[in-house]
């Protein structure tokens, strides 16, 4: 099972200093991958109620994350690169496609493309998107998305979507793995929709639930899905979320364990919102990590 880091952007300084450290102590480490999330901007919370008590405003320090993965790639030579979750539905998809080619390229297939559907209405109205028919819309995205990736000359006409007689170059090497999430942390048990959405497109997915009875039939309820879809439910992999605040060694240790009987490939260690701010006092939780909990 593969045990990665999620990138604490809202706790560590701004720049390349905090980056590079971070990035480069998180390979040193053994870590098999960075997890990062996206946001392009945050609410004021004194005007919109739904980002009030939220750890992603205004204030937030949120940096870009194609940018940054491609900053990433070009310091590291063997840890994995994720988007954790790329609001998908508030960008182009033909953008995406090319913005996620270039940086598989670039790390020599190290890429790992997390999507999810967003919740944060203001942002989806800065970038002139729509909100309420993000759903439907992310379907046609990840189809368009597959199509540009693998064909040279793509001729596409969805609903909302037209390429015509056009492609990308370069193309991505091999197959980008193309993971859904599911779930947050405020609302862990995924709508059914988001489940069908994850049963008939992922490669993997990234859920928000814990590795207990409620997950196991979550899990459950995915393989049914699959099975319905006739795909193989062995092929979806599953990474499963560990928030390390408050957690003695042990407890991670028991927790890993879940998570690997429930079926988990990969595991996002999650030091933030634990208290520590600085980009050395997550140095060293990462370091604390591997020394009292390690990989096995």
């Amino acid at each position: 099972m593969d045990i990665g880091i999620i990138f604490p952007q809202t706790e560590i300084e701004t720049g390349k200093d905090a980056i590079m450290k971070f990035a480069k102590t998180a390979e040193n480490l053994g870590f098999s991958h960075i997890f990062m999330a996206d946001h392009v901007l945050g609410a004021n919370p004194a005007v919109h109620e739904h980002v009030r008590d939220h750890y992603y405003t205004h204030d937030s320090i949120i940096n870009e994350v194609f940018v940054t993965l491609g900053f990433i790639s070009a310091i590291t030579e063997k840890i994995g690169l994720m988007t954790g979750i790329l609001i998908l539905p508030q960008r182009s998809a033909a953008l995406v496609a090319k913005q996620s080619a270039e940086i598989a390229v670039l790390s020599n297939d190290r890429f790992r493309l997390g999507i999810g559907v967003g919740w944060n209405h203001v942002e989806f109205e800065a970038l002139g998107m729509d909100f309420e028919n993000r759903g439907p819309f992310v379907t046609e995205q990840i189809q368009l998305i597959r199509e540009l990736w693998s064909k040279d000359i793509v001729d596409f006409h969805g609903q909302w979507h037209d390429v015509s007689q056009a492609g990308l170059n370069p193309r991505p090497n091999k197959k980008i793995p193309l993971w859904l999430g599911a779930g947050s942390s405020f609302f862990p048990k995924p709508p059914k929709v988001v489940l069908q959405r994850v049963a008939e497109y992922a490669d993997g997915w990234c859920p928000n639930f814990e590795p207990d009875d409620q997950g196991r039939e979550i899990v459950d309820t995915v393989t049914r899905m699959m099975e319905a879809n006739h795909r193989d439910p062995s092929t979806l992999l599953l990474e499963g979320r560990i928030r390390t605040s408050g957690k003695t060694p042990d407890e991670i240790k028991k927790e890993i364990e879940q998570w690997r009987e429930l079926g988990a490939s990969h595991i996002g260690i999650e030091n933030r919102r634990a208290g520590i701010k600085g980009i050395q006092s997550h140095l060293e939780a990462m370091n604390d990590f591997v020394t009292q909990v390690g990989f096995s």
